[in-house]
């Protein structure tokens, strides 16, 4: 009964070992494997913003990004501009849906580059292209429509040069947030998120500029 007892005690404590040192190499291995965010981010193809974003980047649920586009009415002949353009997937889709020429401007390289890896994979590089700028110095003029998915702040910081520099008639369409005294012209609801459609006036009240 003894030498019983022994040997039961040795298998527990050998199985009780072998599953610590299982765990703890489990463990190890994970904590020295990189995240693709930090493997991304020591790439040496991908330089470093020239200042940190305005936003964090959250991207838009394709759902919404077709009913932005079909919101502005977006055909071939226009010139999409998307200011904050993340990932490129509303370009990108204009491009394929459509045929638009489409223009992603974000100040993150990360965000530029796979941007254009997307847009490659899509095929619609030459309707496509991605620029790393500040959506707040950038040559927008050219736009016949305007995306956006930034922030009220940044919409109302963003709104006199939108209402300036482009044509009338250009539309702008943002995801989620509104351009304070600027009344849109349509709101739409889709799957619980709000996208709202601007069209640019012959002549923009003062109060706005």
């Amino acid at each position: 009964m003894h030498l019983k007892r022994t040997i039961k005690l040795s298998l527990v404590i050998a199985s009780i070992s072998s599953f610590f040192f299982a765990g703890c190499t489990y463990q190890r291995d994970f904590a020295q494997t990189p995240s693709n965010a930090q493997a991304q981010q020591t790439s040496p193809d991908v330089q470093t913003p020239t200042r940190q974003p305005d936003v964090v980047y959250v991207p838009t649920p394709q759902a919404v990004v077709d009913g932005m586009l079909e919101l502005a009415n977006v055909t071939g002949d226009d010139v999409l501009y998307d200011l904050g353009s993340g990932d490129g997937r509303i370009p990108v889709t204009a491009a394929q849906k459509y045929g638009t020429r489409g223009v992603g401007i974000d100040i993150n390289p990360q965000r530029i580059q796979e941007a254009n890896e997307n847009a490659q994979n899509a095929g619609v590089t030459d309707r496509v292209q991605f620029r790393q700028e500040d959506l707040f110095e950038t040559d927008f003029s050219e736009a016949t429509v305007v995306t956006l998915y930034l922030l009220p702040e940044l919409n109302v910081k963003l709104r006199p040069r939108l209402l300036q520099e482009l044509k009338p008639g250009t539309r702008i369409v943002s995801h989620a947030f509104d351009m304070g005294e600027w009344e849109p012209e349509r709101t739409v609801q889709i799957d619980g998120k709000t996208i709202y459609l601007w069209v640019v006036p012959e002549n923009p009240p003062e109060n706005l500029l």
